[in-house]
């Protein structure tokens, strides 16, 4: 992939990925208690809008990291904005990569990036960074029904080729040494109001301008197959809150 041209289409979007922040509270609310100023890492942060939720939530430090920096420059700009900018640090970092201590967060959050090291490989990484009884949130891309038809099949098999059912990822976090509670799936408007729609807007305004590169060219294709994907297949494969304890 040509980065350069992808964060061309992506840059500056509410979201990199379905979510809200209302899906973010829910996901908190769910979690058990938690100490009175936590210690977060959210990983994969993008543009960082859980970030601030978090940070407004628990009303605690939030360690913010991902490999691109324009996002954190937004993140960083959206936190002052908010008044957050003394609870919220970013970090420029490699999220399969931490040199954190051992026991050094409360709570691990990562919505919708998980995927870059594999659901099963990123909590093997990150559960060491956990204390006892710490906590993670990650959203994930699964199979929400059987037999999903071969056209749907096929793209997720080129674009997330590990991409499971919810229950094999159950079973999978319990494997990986997690007390796992109940997942619940982010409904539709999720993928649309604050991430498709959003995009789908970019890639017209994109193509409106004309002076497209091959590069340019092809990531505006791949995103409008995965926008009519999402539009004509979504009701089999949806993004999954999955929430966990390290015991």
């Amino acid at each position: 992939m040509d980065f350069e041209a992808f964060f061309t289409v992506h840059c500056n979007l509410p979201r990199e990925g379905p979510g809200s922040d209302e899906a973010t509270r829910e996901a908190i609310r769910r979690l058990p208690p938690l100490p009175r100023s936590p210690r977060v890492l959210d990983l994969g942060c993008g543009p960082g809008r859980q970030s601030l939720v978090l940070a407004q939530e628990l009303n605690g430090s939030v360690i913010a990291v991902d490999l691109h920096e324009p996002f954190l420059q937004q993140l960083e700009v959206s936190a002052v904005q908010a008044g957050l900018g003394d609870r919220i640090t970013i970090r420029h970092a490699d999220m399969g990569a931490l040199e954190d201590p051992p026991g050094s967060f409360d709570l691990i959050w990562s919505e919708g990036a998980i995927y870059l090291l594999g659901f099963a490989n990123g909590l093997r990484l990150w559960r060491p960074l956990l204390r006892d009884g710490g906590l993670v949130g990650v959203s994930e891309c699964s199979w929400i029904q059987d037999n999903p038809p071969r056209e749907v099949r096929e793209f997720w098999q080129v674009e997330y080729p590990e991409m499971m059912t919810i229950e094999d990822n159950l079973k999978t976090a319990t494997e990986a040494g997690y007390e796992v509670f109940e997942p619940f799936i982010l409904p539709r408007s999720h993928w649309w109001d604050e991430y498709l729609t959003p995009l789908s807007h970019r890639v017209k305004q994109l193509r409106a301008s004309g002076n497209l590169t091959p590069a340019l060219s092809q990531v505006l294709a791949e995103t409008e197959r995965e926008i009519d994907i999402c539009d004509r297949y979504g009701d089999f494969f949806g993004y999954v809150f999955y929430l966990m304890k390290k015991p």
